[in-house]
């Protein structure tokens, strides 16, 4: 089983990331950086591992409690993991063929970019707000 410390650990470095990398493909120049890339492929597979853990550890139990709204919680954040995927798969074919930044029209890439990093930030959001909360109630309730 997963723990609250890893998931927790995982979404710092995933934010930690996301927030240097704000500051480097900023500059044009520093998009077509070594390190630059790395660092972009470090936070892109960072959130996949991050979405795969939770979708492998987190849900089961969530979709077959008694409650509906639990029910209901655990899919809308299972869709989203599926929706943040397909968003991934998307970028990542514009923008970075066979794991090398390709960037054309860097004011498109700052904006696509800028919105992923949004999407991914309110998933985390979210996760540590009501997902997290959520598990540990109903965690609480099959130990009482």
């Amino acid at each position: 089983m997963v723990t609250f410390n890893e998931l927790n650990e995982q979404n710092h470095q995933i934010l930690e990331l996301s927030g240097v990398l704000e500051h480097l493909i900023g500059e044009r120049s520093m998009c077509d950086n070594a390190v630059t890339a790395e660092l972009f492929f470090r936070y892109v597979d960072g959130v996949k591992a991050h979405l795969d853990l939770e979708d492998k550890h987190l849900y089961k139990g969530l979709l077959t409690n008694h409650d509906a709204e639990v029910v209901k919680t655990a899919k809308l954040f299972l869709s989203g993991s599926a929706e943040i995927k397909r968003i991934f798969s998307r970028y990542l074919r514009k923008w970075c063929a066979h794991r090398r930044m390709h960037i054309r029209d860097h004011a498109k890439f700052l904006a696509d970019t800028e919105e992923m990093f949004h999407i991914v930030f309110s998933r985390i959001q979210d996760e540590t707000e009501k997902l997290y909360p959520l598990i540990r109630e109903v965690d609480n309730q099959k130990a009482a």
